[in-house]
């Protein structure tokens, strides 16, 4: 496979950053849309959307949370050569591309696109200590091990 695994943990980690920073505008945007002008007669209407923007303020900071501890995963976590399914691999799993890291939607990297796995995820507890050349058993399926780096 060949893969510059710096170059990954740099992509990853600029694409959580990016998530994490759109995440925290929106939380501001819900935060200012919750307050009230107190010196005023409220409206109705005027209640509800602040109640309602207080509700995504609120559900966005978990996110904010989850987000800034992603980050802080990827700088830990050790990328070096693998010869096993472990944390810091890229595994080439049935013809697709995986980084065991967190988990992430699909990105490309080097021309190719790859998926990060978090060791939380069900398919981790499957693939964990394979060999490439190995077939791990998932929901019923037969996976290839195809490659690990």
């Amino acid at each position: 496979m060949d893969w510059n695994k710096d170059h990954i943990r740099e992509t990853m980690l600029s694409l959580e950053a990016a998530a994490l920073h759109s995440a925290h505008d929106s939380y501001l945007n819900y935060v200012f849309a919750a307050q009230i002008d107190r010196t005023e007669p409220i409206e109705n209407d005027e209640q509800a959307q602040a109640e309602v923007a207080s509700d995504f303020a609120e559900a966005l900071d978990d996110t904010l949370h989850d987000l800034a501890d992603k980050l802080e995963k990827l700088k830990t976590i050790d990328f070096g050569p693998k010869s096993t399914v472990l944390e810091g691999a890229v595994v080439k799993l049935s013809g697709r591309h995986f980084v065991i890291a967190v988990s992430t939607s699909r990105f490309t990297c080097q021309g190719r696109e790859l998926m990060g796995i978090s060791t939380m995820a069900p398919i981790f507890e499957a693939i964990e200590g394979a060999r490439a050349g190995e077939t791990v058993h998932f929901n019923g399926m037969d996976l290839m091990v195809e490659g690990v780096e």
